[in-house]
């Protein structure tokens, strides 16, 4: 951004405010040397290209209380360099997940998951109706 620009910029809001309190507008030149054409893009500009998305599976072993039902839970896990970008559990993507620390937080239908990365553990509960846990392996 030019320094013309920049100008005209801060220059913009306090002419809003001077029209808008019917005060006596002061800027107006500033506004006039803004430049019409924008300049060139710069070779820093360029988007970067995204990280490979990598994806981790987990497959976990959860017993379900208190019907004692064992239940073969896939975890699929899709992240790039940066950060976490897909969570599916048993192929169905979830809506929404929050990463604590080693730690995945999400929910899928009514029972509330979390996925400990770090010691490969799952635990989930159904609203206080059924609880589950269990170890991970990846696979």
């Amino acid at each position: 951004m030019t320094a013309a620009a920049r100008a005209a910029w801060r220059a913009a809001p306090w002419a809003a405010f001077c029209l808008a309190s019917g005060a006596a507008l002061v800027a107006a030149p500033a506004l006039a040397q803004a430049p019409t054409t924008s300049p060139p893009p710069a070779a820093a500009a360029q988007p970067r290209p995204a990280p490979a998305e990598q994806t981790v599976r987990l497959l976990c072993d959860a017993v379900y209380q208190p019907a004692r039902t064992n239940w073969l839970r896939t975890v699929d896990i899709a992240f790039d360099g940066r950060r976490v970008r897909r969570v599916l559990i048993d192929g169905v993507p979830v809506y929404t997940f929050t990463v604590y620390e080693t730690t995945i937080l999400t929910a899928l239908d009514n029972e509330r998951i979390q996925i400990d990365t770090a010691t490969q553990q799952w635990t989930s509960d159904f609203r206080g109706q059924a609880t589950g846990a269990g170890r991970c392996e990846r696979g």
